[in-house]
């Protein structure tokens, strides 16, 4: 090659160069704005292995998702916080507030309709219209009828208990599934399994005024095992650990947990735990922030049933003989047919 020819491809080689400075930066994408999901809970608190707990999963699996969505939550330690700390995510710029149980219906109403442009979610709160709020139920009398179903295959002293932190709609469901899932247990296999707590027929039994104290849990636990009662199903939260703590130093007993899986979230008690009734809050959630994302929020009411998967029943640590499990899965389709009735007629 020629000394010319050298020279020729040197200067076009250093034009190359010079040329790629002279060209302006490129400019990075601006990054997608955070959508600030913020939880205000009932008094439970976030951690309370239960209601609160799983509705702030929904939360940090939408984190996981859809990557620009940051999660805050507030705590309320009384009922009067709960307007508090509305107001607090409301002035904090929120984009979605999301507010968890039925004693937090009223608070969330008031700001909904005094705050037009906000954007809530509730949960077990499904009766309320305002564009702007998203609510939700749960037909968990669904799960908790496989679960007395399953109770009164498994005791062995014919008797099962239960009892409620504060009875309304949402939580007395819970009661009334169960006891129609015993009697129906009773129906098919010509038993008299006892339902201890809870009347199906007049709606009323044991409360015990709460949804935080373990001491009234335990209380409640060992009343109802000393009157022969060996599975309990607590509605009532954090309540439930009090009843949980007693069977395990009896070392007898089996519990049958609410909203999540017990199972999980105590696994240190697991082989006491004989299933849990579960309330998938967290899929309501993860749906409704996927819903602020994508700017496709609606208003109106979700119902999680055994049909879409919103509620369930998960089994715990206590071994249930494949024959009984089977029986449970064939009442599934009856139940979502409308053929099995979890609740009694009229009652909500």
């Amino acid at each position: 090659m020629s000394k010319k020819l050298y020279v020729i491809l040197a200067v076009l080689v250093l034009a190359s160069f010079v040329l790629a400075a002279c060209q302006p930066a490129a400019t990075p994408a601006p990054e997608a704005p955070k959508v600030k999901a913020c939880q205000v809970t009932d008094v439970g608190g976030i951690d309370d292995k239960s209601f609160n707990q799983t509705a702030y999963k929904g939360v940090t699996d939408a984190i996981a998702k859809y990557g620009n969505v940051e999660g805050k939550y507030l705590e309320s330690q009384q009922q009067s916080d709960y307007e508090v700390n509305i107001n607090a995510f409301l002035q904090d710029g929120c984009d979605i507030i999301i507010t968890v149980g039925f004693l937090l219906a009223d608070a969330t109403a008031a700001a909904a309709e005094a705050n037009p442009e906000q954007k809530f979610a509730t949960i077990d709160v499904d009766y309320l219209t305002f564009p702007n709020l998203r609510g939700s139920g749960f037909a968990i009398d669904q799960s908790t009828f496989l679960n007395g179903y399953l109770a009164a295959g498994i005791t062995k002293t014919g008797k099962v208990g239960t009892y409620v932190g504060i009875a309304f709609p949402a939580t007395t469901r819970f009661m009334d599934g169960f006891g129609l899932g015993v009697a129906y247990y009773n129906q098919v296999h010509g038993t008299n399994v006892e339902l201890l707590g809870w009347n199906v027929e007049e709606g009323t039994g044991l409360e015990v005024g709460n949804f935080e104290s373990t001491d009234d849990g335990r209380k409640m636990g060992e009343s109802l095992m000393d009157e022969g009662a060996d599975i309990i199903m607590p509605v009532a939260g954090p309540v439930g650990l009090g009843t949980l703590a007693v069977m395990q130093e009896r070392g007898s007993g089996m519990l049958i947990g609410v909203d999540n899986n017990w199972a999980l979230a105590n696994p240190d008690a697991s082989a006491f735990i004989l299933s849990s009734a579960m309330k998938n809050m967290d899929l309501f959630v993860t749906e409704t922030i996927g819903m602020v994302v994508n700017d496709t929020f609606e208003a109106g009411n979700w119902i999680g049933t055994l049909d879409n998967g919103g509620v369930g029943l998960t089994y715990g640590g206590v071994e249930v003989p494949a024959e009984l499990k089977a029986e449970i899965e064939a009442l599934i389709p009856k139940i979502v047919s409308g053929e099995l009735k979890t609740i009694p007629e009229g009652r909500y």
